[in-house]
C-alpha cells in the first residue's frame, strides 16, 4: 500500500501556479502535510482526492495513475474536504445513510457503522436532529464521520479540526492516531500543534513546493542550538523583529521574553532552548532574506 507523487504540478488561470513539481512517497501511518494559507495544501489534496487532475506529474495508488484509472482508489478513500457542505433538512442519521448507499454499502452494514461512528464523534444523542441547526464543530464531526464510513485504506482530511473546540480537538487527534495503523492518513492543515500530536513524517509546503519532508524528531534535530530566549525591554521589541525571526514573545514585569530563531545568540543576555515544532516549522518556511536564521 503506497501513494507516489511525481512531479505533480497544477496551473490555474492567469498562470497561476498552485502546485510546482512536488514528489512525495506516502506509506502507511499519519503524514502531516503543513503550509501556510495558500501554500497549495487543499490544491494537492483535491488531485489525491481524484476531484482534480494534475497538469503535470503523476500519482499513483499501489502503482496505478490515479488520473487515468481513479476507481481503485475512490473505492478505498475516505475524504474530508476544507469546505464540507451537508443538506441542513437532512439529519445526521439520514446525511450518512444517503452517502454509505452512494458508496456502496449495504443497509445492514451500513446501519451499523453508522452508529459506531456517531458514538465516535460525539453525535449519537443529535443523530436525528436536522443538520441545518448543527454549529460548525457539529457538521466538521459529521464530515469527519463520512469520511470513515468506508473503513477506507487512504484517509485524507482537509484542515479537520476548524471549528472544534480544544476537546474536540483532542479527540480527534486521538482518533487519527488510532486509525493510523494499516492505512495512510494524510492530514492538511496550518496548525503545528495538530500535527505535532499524531504525525509519524511531516511534508511541509511554501508556494506550492516541497521544502521538507522528514519525521519530527529530524526537523527538531535540524533547528538545535539556533533557538533562543531573550529578555529585552518592550521598546526593543520591533527591532528585534526586524533583525531576527522571533516565534513568540511573552510579557514580564521585568521586560519580554523573545523566543528568536538565531544561527548565533542575538544578544549578550540570551540563552540556549529546546526547539519545538513550531520553531522548526517556522524556520523551514521562512523565505530567504527573511530575518537572518
Amino acid at each position: 500500500m503506497d501513494l507516489v507523487i511525481t512531479n505533480v504540478s497544477k496551473q490555474y488561470k492567469g498562470n497561476i501556479w498552485g502546485l510546482r513539481e512536488f514528489s512525495l512517497s506516502i506509506g502507511p501511518g499519519v503524514v502531516g502535510l503543513l503550509g501556510p494559507n495558500g501554500a497549495g495544501k487543499s490544491t494537492l489534496m483535491r488531485i489525491l482526492a481524484t476531484i482534480a487532475r494534475p497538469t503535470g506529474g503523476t500519482v499513483t495508488w499501489d502503482g496505478t495513475d490515479i488520473a487515468r484509472a481513479p476507481d481503485g482508489l475512490r473505492s478505498v478513500l475516505g475524504y474530508l474536504p476544507q469546505d464540507f457542505g451537508v443538506y441542513p433538512n437532512l439529519t445526521p442519521l439520514e446525511f450518512l445513510e444517503y452517502l454509505a448507499a452512494a458508496k456502496g454499502l449495504d443497509a445492514p452494514t451500513a446501519r451499523k457503522r453508522i452508529d459506531e461512528l456517531l458514538q465516535l464523534v460525539n453525535l449519537f444523542e443529535a443523530r436525528h436532529q436536522r443538520l441545518g441547526g448543527f454549529s460548525g464543530g457539529m457538521r466538521q464531526r459529521v464530515g469527519i464521520a463520512q469520511a470513515l464510513l468506508n473503513d477506507p485504506r487512504l484517509l485524507i482530511v482537509d484542515e479537520p479540526t476548524a471549528g472544534l473546540d480544544p476537546e474536540e480537538r483532542v479527540r480527534f487527534r486521538n482518533l487519527l492516531s488510532d486509525l493510523s495503523g494499516e492505512r495512510i492518513v494524510i492530514l492538511s492543515t496550518h496548525i503545528v500543534s495538530d500535527v505535532e500530536a499524531v504525525a509519524t513524517d511531516i511534508a511541509i509546503i511554501v508556494r506550492g513546493r516541497l521544502v521538507r519532508h522528514a519525521a519530527p524528531e529530524d526537523l527538531l534535530r535540524a533547528v538545535q542550538g539556533q533557538v533562543w530566549e531573550w529578555l529585552i525591554p518592550s521598546s526593543e521589541v520591533p527591532a528585534a523583529r526586524t533583525r531576527f525571526r522571533v516565534s513568540a514573545t511573552i510579557r514580564k514585569n521585568d521586560g519580554v521574553l523573545v523566543r528568536v530563531l538565531a544561527a548565533s545568540a542575538p544578544g549578550p543576555a540570551a540563552s540556549p532552548v529546546e526547539p519545538s515544532l513550531e520553531d522548526a516549522y517556522l524556520q523551514a518556511v521562512a523565505a530567504p532574506g527573511d530575518a537572518e536564521s
